[in-house]
């Protein structure tokens, strides 16, 4: 006989949500910055100039990250709450 699952725990899907969040704003902040970085570095080498790396932190990485951390919560958010919900009904 297969064990009975346990009950959904609402108090479980901050946490989730907010770890996945955290995860995902990470590796979108580490992505843009290197992305930044390459094209500060192609531009100013065009240019003739000493690359300002400031630039790739600070208004390229920095709202990429914002923008996509907003986004993966609301849609880590969403879909936590329809699986609680479903598996509440089960």
């Amino acid at each position: 006989m297969p064990p009975t699952p346990r009950p959904p725990r609402w108090y479980a899907i901050p946490v989730r949500v907010l770890l996945v969040t955290f995860i995902g704003t990470l590796i979108s902040f580490a992505v843009s910055l290197l992305l930044g970085i390459l094209g500060t570095v192609v531009v100013s080498s065009r240019r003739g100039v000493h690359p300002n790396m400031t630039v790739a932190y600070r208004l390229i990485a920095l709202p990429a990250a914002v923008v996509a951390g907003s986004i993966i919560f609301v849609l880590a958010l969403t879909m936590e709450i329809r699986h609680y919900r479903q598996s509440k009904t089960l």
